[in-house]
């Protein structure tokens, strides 16, 4: 099985202002001098292992968090420096930042812009107020308008805008408001990421979950806000090409098409993972250690043939156009049906599965039991 030599880098800065209500990611609030330190440590680290990636060639860069956008911007530009001096970046690569509307200016985003980021990943969320202080945002929508509006004026062409539905005592006619607004921006994101919230353990919000303190939306509100998404978003030529997120023509999020196909990525930061020819990896996830040696990583665990052949299958599955069989046999040695036959056969008479054309997707119902689906692809 040989790979090609396409790379995908991930940079984690894990700071944010403070935590939302529902965020179960690696991140925190800490001081501006521990944010210094931990940028430096990045930098070390990612001069010190870049060695190994000589023969590679950067498709796509991703910053992601925490809240990137919180540290100094001049961090940012000199942290790109490196990544460009470091690595053999294609000149078409894509390069990404999320941010936080309450947490730039016009002018950081020049800098984001000059240092070589040409697309922006903007959470949102929600264009209601009370919905984003109810999830603990640290931005008015008026806030997200502004910044929306200076990322365009200094020249980023390339910006996704984050939602979410099913939040706490939201309407479906919030969050049809919050889809209107969205998509009547001049000129609308050339990309939008639309998640259901998922109340995730060691939140606030599964405490009050638990509690029985949090006022979700109806299951029929929550499945009307889920059809009606991908229904207003076609109407305004955004095509669905993975489970929750829809793009304009030839603005996919080339990153994350990256890793549902599998490809090759390195990750850099604290907790970030690597996949490197079907070795997976992962740094220190503590921030003291990581301070003290960020060059430090735990053992590298090989992927066994089978785990190869799980990923491809539930990760490629996310993806509206599915898995390749020729693809499956020509990396695997072994037909799609030789090893998932039964599987293939169950689903595709429920109906949850197509094959066609030599692809194998999920149909319009078993996108909205994809989960149930993916299960059934695990082979130990």
């Amino acid at each position: 099985m040989t790979k090609n030599n396409n790379l995908e880098i991930y940079i984690h800065i894990p700071f944010c202002k403070r935590k939302c209500r529902y965020c179960d990611f690696l991140s925190f609030a800490c001081s501006e001098n521990v944010q210094k330190r931990y940028m430096d440590a990045l930098k070390k680290e990612i001069s010190a292992k870049s060695i190994k990636y000589e023969s590679y060639v950067v498709t796509s860069v991703f910053i992601g968090g925490g809240t990137p956008s919180i540290v100094d911007p001049f961090w940012i530009k000199e942290l790109m420096e490196l990544v460009f001096d470091k690595f053999t970046i294609s000149e078409t690569a894509e390069i990404t930042m999320e941010m936080n509307p309450g947490t730039v200016t016009k002018e950081s985003l020049g800098l984001y812009k000059d240092a070589g980021i040409n697309r922006l990943s903007m959470g949102l969320q929600s264009a209601n107020d009370r919905e984003l202080a109810l999830l603990g945002r640290i931005h008015s929508f008026q806030e997200f308008l502004s910044a929306y509006a200076s990322a365009r004026s200094v020249g980023f062409f390339n910006i996704n805008v984050d939602l979410m539905s099913a939040l706490p005592r939201q309407s479906v006619e919030s969050y049809m408001d919050t889809l209107d607004k969205v998509l009547n921006l001049s000129p609308p994101p050339e990309h939008i990421s639309a998640y259901s919230l998922i109340v995730e353990e060691g939140t606030p919000f599964y405490v009050a979950y638990e509690k029985g303190e949090l006022e979700l939306p109806s299951e029929e509100d929550e499945r009307l806000m889920y059809e009606k998404t991908e229904e207003i978003l076609k109407l305004h030529g955004y095509r669905r090409y993975e489970i929750s997120n829809y793009a304009k023509e030839g603005y996919e999020c080339r990153h994350n098409v990256g890793y549902w196909v599998r490809e090759n990525y390195a990750g850099f930061g604290l907790g970030a993972a690597s996949m490197i020819e079907n070795q997976r990896f992962s740094g220190e996830t503590d921030l003291k250690k990581y301070l003290e040696n960020p060059l430090a990583e735990r053992e590298a665990e090989v992927l066994s043939l089978e785990e190869q052949m799980e990923e491809f299958m539930f990760l490629g599955l996310r993806l509206i156009k599915g898995v390749e069989e020729a693809v499956f046999k020509e990396t695997f040695g072994k037909s799609i049906d030789d090893v998932y036959g039964e599987v293939l056969q169950k689903h595709c008479k429920e109906g949850l599965l197509i094959r066609e054309r030599g692809r194998v997707f999920l149909s319009t119902r078993g996108l909205d039991v994809s989960n149930y689906v993916m299960a059934d692809f695990i082979l130990s």
